[in-house]
């Protein structure tokens, strides 16, 4: 084997498949809810709980076997008490916006539900838009 055909068998083999992609995005995700999980001196079984999981459906999210659902995430933010928005930003269901205080302050904000605050994001994001589009 030459070399040439050596190094295009390497570089086929580690090409990356949509199912790599997939497997990638699903541990990723599970490794940043233990990150957040033990962060927050929570044990597994209480977030399972807290989140209406079970206790080997979370196991198997956060060692990347699994990929939860949007409706999964939302469970467990809550459970965590940070943003669904920061789990769908982070398993790839939403793009990352920019930065923005007033954003950041109703993310942070704890005495709203998750509804609402999701409710206040979309008016502000919409209020954003629409003063882009408009010529200075």
């Amino acid at each position: 084997m030459t070399n040439d055909t050596a190094e295009s068998a390497a570089a086929h083999d580690n090409a990356a498949t949509p199912m790599d992609a997939v497997s990638n995005a699903a541990s990723d995700i599970g490794g940043f809810i233990r990150s957040q999980r033990v962060a927050a001196q929570v044990s597994l079984r209480q977030l399972a709980e807290r989140a209406g999981v079970s206790n080997p459906y979370l196991s198997q999210i956060e060692r990347g076997l699994r990929k939860p659902s949007a409706d999964v995430l939302a469970q467990i933010a809550k459970g965590l008490r940070v943003s669904a928005e920061v789990l769908y930003v982070r398993a790839g269901i939403l793009e990352e916006r920019p930065a923005s205080p007033v954003r950041d302050a109703l993310i942070a904000d704890e005495s709203i539900s998750e509804r609402q605050r999701q409710m206040l994001l979309e008016i502000y994001e919409s209020f954003r838009s629409e003063n882009q589009a408009k010529p200075e």
